[in-house]
């Protein structure tokens, strides 16, 4: 048994909740029912363009429901070259409210599905399991953008009536895998699957990462925790799973990157609210890592405008190098700098930011593992991985054949590594050295305070060399390392094909 009703958005009331004005529409309201038997409800309406960032469909939830299924559609009208387009995201919050950071949410898919339900226990990719208990859920609509025409939407939701599943108790993938001690692991910590709105699977995730040669990887879904569960079975020995997430707000994305199971990070805000700092902190009790995402990239909401005062890390390579990645790049390499003029460089404790890079896989022909982060770790654990991240123990390179070694010394035996510092007196001879395997006929750069002051001849077609470059502190305040490949090759001139973190020289 089915019922239809229509509403409009003319019972409406706009509020403030310390984030971006969010619209909340009238409620739509559901009768209670024998079970097995199913109501429905349609909602109609139309957003202006500047609509709010969240719109809430207010739906009351009576007693006795087993299942609660939203679908929803939209008008694509088309727009003049260069204007945007309609994109409207959903999204649930249950009985427990949409306070910022609260405990109801319930799912996030984006655009990147058009229906989802939620039960005890199962649900849509993206949303959690869980109890349908009565009382007033959100259907979250994200007008991501609005064409000058408006956007047209239909929403209709059914409960389907009768006696709750059991929820699931979660299972998460272990903390640790076997590693080899202190040595150098291979990373992918921005992934996308079927959760948001990637097209992998995990299993297929997990296979294509080990074939990358990868030993850990990071769940990093747009806005959601909901696969942290899933992962479990895909983790091994020899696969590292840390669970995370992509927070998509309109001002930027940082990736959480290592965070407790579980763990659901708020995205509804933008830098203008003024709440980041808050959720930064949160990550960190988290037990996670703050990695601002692709801050150059192009598409809208994804420029990073929060600052990088709470940064952990920077994602300065994200997939295929682009224009943008080498925007970030450079910008990452001015903060460096800056770091250096004002007495923080090579301090532990953050006062310097170290680079990663990610793939930011969503589906076939992304390529898990370009670029993947290469980390100094005690183990293979999660803790470990964090800590060489944070300490800036790495490098970016594009692949797994490509390894690096990265080190500066001291003519009295001092030696540092990629991260650390190398203390010796201003004038005092300092050697660089990087040795180099897999990178045939790409260049090597010394890149420093002063900007790139030692550039070597194409290495050999091997791909396997040794350059070395010698200078002193009060030349060079940092040193790191570059590999290019020449002009030709690449997806763009003289694209990286790997770059360490630096290394401080001086007292």
């Amino acid at each position: 048994m089915c019922e239809d009703d229509h509403a409009g958005i003319g019972r409406r009331a706009v509020f403030v909740t310390g984030t971006a004005a969010a619209l909340t529409l009238g409620t739509v309201s559901f009768a209670s029912a024998a079970p097995r038997q199913r109501r429905t409800r349609t909602v109609r309406g139309t957003l202006p363009t500047g609509s709010p960032d969240f719109v809430y469909v207010p739906v009351e939830v009576p007693s006795g429901v087993r299942e609660l299924h939203v679908s929803y559609t939209y008008d694509r009208p088309a727009v003049p070259a260069g204007t945007a387009g309609n994109a409207l995201d959903i999204g649930l919050f249950d009985e427990r409210g949409t306070e910022l950071g609260g405990r109801g949410f319930r799912g996030w898919s984006g655009g990147a599905r058009t229906e989802f339900f939620v039960r005890a226990d199962d649900a849509t990719p993206g949303y959690v399991p869980g109890p349908v208990r009565p009382g007033t859920w959100n259907i979250a609509l994200g007008p991501y953008t609005v064409a000058p025409q408006g956007l047209s939407y239909e929403i209709t939701i059914t409960l389907t009536y009768g006696e709750q599943g059991e929820t699931p108790r979660p299972v998460y993938p272990p903390e640790r895998a076997k590693g080899r001690g202190r040595a150098w692991y291979r990373g992918d910590c921005h992934l996308h699957s079927v959760y948001s709105d990637g097209r992998y699977t995990l299993a297929e995730i997990a296979e294509l990462a080990r074939a990358a040669g990868l030993d850990f990887i990071n769940s990093s879904e747009h806005n959601t925790h909901s696969a942290h569960a899933h992962w479990a079975p895909q983790a091994g020995d020899d696969l590292l799973i840390m669970l995370g997430e992509e927070v998509t707000t309109r001002n930027g994305h940082v990736v959480a990157l290592g965070t407790d199971p579980g763990t659901f990070v708020d995205w509804r805000y933008r830098a203008r609210d003024n709440h980041f700092g808050r959720f930064a902190r949160q990550i960190r009790r988290a037990g996670g890592l703050v990695v601002p995402a692709h801050p150059h990239a192009t598409c809208i909401g994804c420029n990073w405008k929060f600052g990088f005062g709470e940064a952990d890390a920077v994602e300065v390579w994200n997939g295929a190098y682009t224009p943008d990645d080498e925007v970030a790049l450079a910008d990452w390499d001015g903060m460096l700098a800056a770091a250096v003029r004002e007495g923080r460089g090579g301090r532990r404790g953050g006062d310097w930011i170290p680079a990663m890079g990610s793939s930011d896989s969503h589906r076939s022909p992304d390529v898990i593992g370009r670029p993947q982060t290469v980390v100094l770790a005690d183990d293979l654990t999660r803790e470990a991985v964090q800590e060489g991240i944070r300490a800036g123990r790495s490098y970016v390179a594009e692949s797994a054949k490509l390894s690096l070694a990265f080190t500066a010394s001291g003519g009295r035996g001092e030696h540092a590594g990629m991260g650390e510092r190398l203390r010796v007196d201003d004038e005092a001879p300092v050697t660089v050295r990087l040795e180099v395997t897999g990178a045939p006929r790409c260049t090597v750069r010394f890149v420093t305070d002063q900007g790139v002051l030692f550039t070597s001849a194409p290495l050999p077609v091997s791909g396997a060399d040794v350059v070395e470059w010698r200078t002193t502190a009060s030349y060079a305040a940092y040193v790191r390392a570059e590999l290019r490949h020449e002009a030709a090759a690449g997806p763009l001139p003289g694209a990286l094909a790997a770059f360490t973190n630096p290394i401080f020289l001086g007292r």
